[in-house]
């Protein structure tokens, strides 16, 4: 029997030092952790404080970082490809995905919402929500076309009926976009009284899927956090 590996992840604390603050890249890495089933500490880090900890393990870092049997380890791809890699089947499953195009799945995504919620110009909002939707639209027709391994079932198979970007379980790039689909969706409500159009019905099932489960949900920093973090950047259009 392997012995088993002495885990702590650092992330990124809340606005008020209680829980997980807005960080998709710390909610990555404890998706990632929660899905291996490996026994880990996880530490929220209060940047204000900077504490000890900090100047200790991983000076100027931000969190996310990874504490492996006293290894220390700051960056996000690197720890993913780690973890991906160490903690490997039989004793914990894999969650890299069988189709390359998955990983890329969604990628645009968070910039055009970027350009779309920092403009505070009204007469560019049309343009730059055009741009916004398109990603999304991309991402929708992914979600909606059946993979191979679907076809080989029934060749006939017009849409797909997936749970998630990959196939019916959660692999590495549901980790890497659904935290920023959830940062996504919480802004656009706020700062655009937008709503996730539910006619896309791909990503409709996808979101609808991944908010069922634990490892998502309670993954997730609450929607106040998001909103602190966004409220120097994101910009309400004064009609």
């Amino acid at each position: 029997m392997a012995e088993v590996p002495k885990i702590e992840l650092f992330v990124k604390a809340s606005d008020d030092a209680e829980s997980i603050g807005n960080c998709p890249f710390s909610q990555r890495l404890f998706m990632i952790l929660w899905l291996k089933g490996v026994n880990f500490t996880l530490t929220t880090v209060d940047m204000r404080r900077a504490p000890d900890v900090l100047k200790d393990l991983a000076p100027g870092s931000q969190p996310p970082f990874l504490l492996y049997n006293k290894e220390v380890k700051t960056d996000t791809n690197k720890i993913e490809e780690f973890l991906e890699e160490t903690l490997a089947p039989p004793q914990y499953p894999k969650l890299c995905c069988r189709y390359k195009e998955s990983n890329g799945a969604g990628e645009d995504i968070f910039r055009t919402f970027s350009a779309y919620i920092k403009n505070p110009n009204p007469g560019l909002n049309d343009m730059l929500e055009k741009k916004f939707l398109t990603t999304l639209v991309k991402l929708n027709r992914y979600l909606e076309t059946a993979l191979p391994h679907e076809l080989q079932k029934n060749p006939n198979e017009a849409e797909s009926k997936r749970l998630y970007l990959d196939g019916d379980s959660f692999t590495l790039a549901d980790c890497n976009l659904l935290p920023k689909l959830n940062i996504v969706k919480v802004v656009c409500k706020e700062y655009r009284n937008f709503d996730m159009p539910r006619e896309l019905k791909g990503l409709s099932r996808y979101l609808d899927n991944a908010y069922k489960q634990d490892v998502f949900r309670y993954t997730c920093p609450n929607d106040s956090e998001i909103l602190i973090a966004y409220k120097s950047v994101a910009k309400y259009l004064t009609k």
